[in-house]
């Protein structure tokens, strides 16, 4: 097997032209690829509209060893060969003490499922616990919510099978280093479960709300069938502890389940579960993340200043990325940004607030949005403690429920900005370009001021990010855009204390995924999981079932 790498092909190619491609720069005949798979697929927009696909294939030919030693990437256009050296991922299956209980995860959010999974396939029979609904019924509460505006506190964006990311966007790309090939065994597992298999190569990868439902689901039924229990509608009140080790879990205030080893998969947006565990002193702090408002543009605006065209059937739905510095030194940023997508009433508790970004696998909304946020760290908070942070965000969601009358509350850029710099409004050209733009809210929403909701530095921060981002993506701070708020659940406002073993102070107890800290997105927060799966693994041998 060998690699060819960095090939680049007009995004309009068909297969029969790739074939060719890779037969012309290997100076070799078509009939002589036996095979070949797509490594990693990306689009190349530099000199637009000349849009070009960059690929890395493996593939399997006649003769290898002869191609390889005539190839030259000089004469190639600058693309490259090699062999192909794969790593594969492999399970530290080697622990020896024996588990007396069966090991318990809270939570069934990536962290939770990816541990559970390799948990239950390597025989640990783990016990996994959900405060939330099933995925089907959890779906049908969350339309509810956004259409009667009546929440359902343990089923809704936040809470329920597949934890917050199941209404996103499902993007799968991470920044996390993956020398162990964990990152692929998350996509493969995916894959395995319904998700499109282009996920193993796009190189930003994502599902889709429509289609992780189902992906969900799926994990959830390879988990029982390899001995795992899932039970929903199963929220952990309490833990008890002895001689400083986990002894149990309390269900519900009634019901205790003895285990000795405790994956604390909860997501961020528990917050009750940290109040719970700083009463029970377990340590941990307040940590730094970002707030902010989501921002819509038009689908085909962003296409045409990222392609060059308003839109194309060949190409996806355009994103983009981007960063600045505000002049007190804090970071602003893109997050979360949902091609042809919708903003999301996300909340979780009664009178307050919160929204994400959520596309449908097709991402053929009418409108892209990201949420532009500010950077947030302990010295932003009015008081001390590990929930500080918590208290921060629960401020800003009690505002802009207040501001939107309980409604998601939305107002256009412009407005936003001449309230905050005092500066006269210029004339929108999208609302001139794109006369049908209106904002994509899954939710009932209401214009305001959002303008309000953040503190002075916060809102200033974000006008001086927005200015910036205009000039480099030209439209993009047009006084015609909508702005909605708040995003306040980016990231965990705490993090969990964990060691080497990936323990907390109290043994078997093991802080994991993004709630504890530990990640940033579904990617990351399933890779965390499959992490404390092994840690558990090299200590303790599967679970014998001595009851039988």
């Amino acid at each position: 097997m060998i690699r060819i790498s960095q090939m680049k092909m007009p995004f309009t190619h068909t297969e029969e032209k790739l074939l060719q491609k890779i037969a012309g720069i290997l100076h070799i005949r078509k009939e002589d690829i036996l095979s070949y798979q797509i490594v990693k697929k990306s689009i190349d927009a530099r000199k637009k509209p000349e849009i070009l696909f960059i690929y890395t294939i493996d593939l399997s030919l006649q003769k290898e060893e002869q191609i390889l030693r005539r190839f030259s990437s000089k004469r190639n256009g600058g693309v490259q060969l090699q062999v192909a050296d794969e790593k594969r991922y492999c399970f530290p299956h080697s622990g020896m003490q024996e588990l007396k209980k069966r090991p318990v995860i809270i939570g069934t959010g990536p962290a939770g499922l990816f541990c559970g999974y390799y948990l239950a396939l390597y025989g640990y029979c783990p016990v996994l616990l959900e405060r939330g609904r099933e995925a089907a019924k959890r779906q049908k509460d969350v339309e509810a919510f956004w259409e009667s505006g009546i929440l359902a506190p343990d089923s809704n964006v936040q809470f329920g099978e597949g934890g917050a990311g199941t209404f996103s966007d499902g993007k799968l790309n991470t920044l996390v280093k993956d020398k162990y090939g964990r990152n692929k065994e998350v996509l493969r597992i995916f894959v395995e479960a319904g998700a499109p298999e282009e996920i193993l190569y796009e190189s930003k990868p994502h599902i889709g709300t429509d289609i992780l439902v189902r992906v969900v689901q799926n994990m959830r039924e390879a988990i029982i069938r390899h001995g795992g229990e899932v039970r929903f509608e199963s929220k952990v009140t309490d833990i008890g502890i002895e001689a400083g080790k986990i002894k149990e879990v309390i269900v519900n205030d009634a019901q205790h389940i003895e285990t000795e080893i405790v994956v604390l998969a909860i997501g961020h947006s528990a917050r009750d579960t940290f109040r719970m565990l700083d009463e029970r002193h377990i340590p941990m702090e307040a940590k730094a993340f970002a707030v902010g408002l989501r921002v819509e543009h038009p689908r085909r605006m962003i296409d045409q200043i990222q392609y060059g065209m308003a839109e194309n059937e060949a190409l996806p739905a355009a994103d983009y990325k981007v960063t600045a510095k505000a002049r007190d030194g804090r970071g602003v940023y893109s997050f979360c940004m949902c091609p042809g997508g919708y903003v999301v009433n996300a909340s979780s508790e009664a009178g307050r607030i919160a929204i994400n970004g959520m596309s449908y696998s097709g991402r053929d909304g009418d409108n892209s949005n990201s949420a532009v946020i500010i950077t947030v760290t302990p010295d932003d908070f009015e008081n001390n403690g590990p929930l500080a942070g918590v208290a921060f965000q629960r401020r800003l969601e009690e505002k802009a429920y207040e501001t939107g009358q309980g409604c998601v509350p939305v107002e256009t850029y412009g407005d936003f900005k001449q309230s905050v710099m005092g500066e006269p409004q210029e004339k929108s050209a999208i609302l001139q370009a794109y006369p049908d733009f209106k904002p994509a809210i899954k939710g009932m929403s209401k214009q305001a001021p959002v303008h309000e909701i953040l503190p002075e530095a916060l809102r200033r921060a974000f006008v001086e990010g927005m200015e910036q981002f205009n000039g480099i993506l030209p439209g993009f701070g047009d006084s015609g855009v909508y702005v909605s708020g708040i995003e306040s659940r980016t990231s965990s406002p705490v993090r969990i204390h964990r060691d080497q073993t990936g323990q907390s102070a109290i043994k078997g107890l093991y802080p994991c995924g993004e709630g504890a800290g530990y990640a940033g997105g579904i990617t990351s927060a399933a890779m965390d999981g499959i992490v404390i799966a092994e840690k558990i693994a090299e200590v303790y041998d599967k679970w014998k079932n001595t009851t039988e």
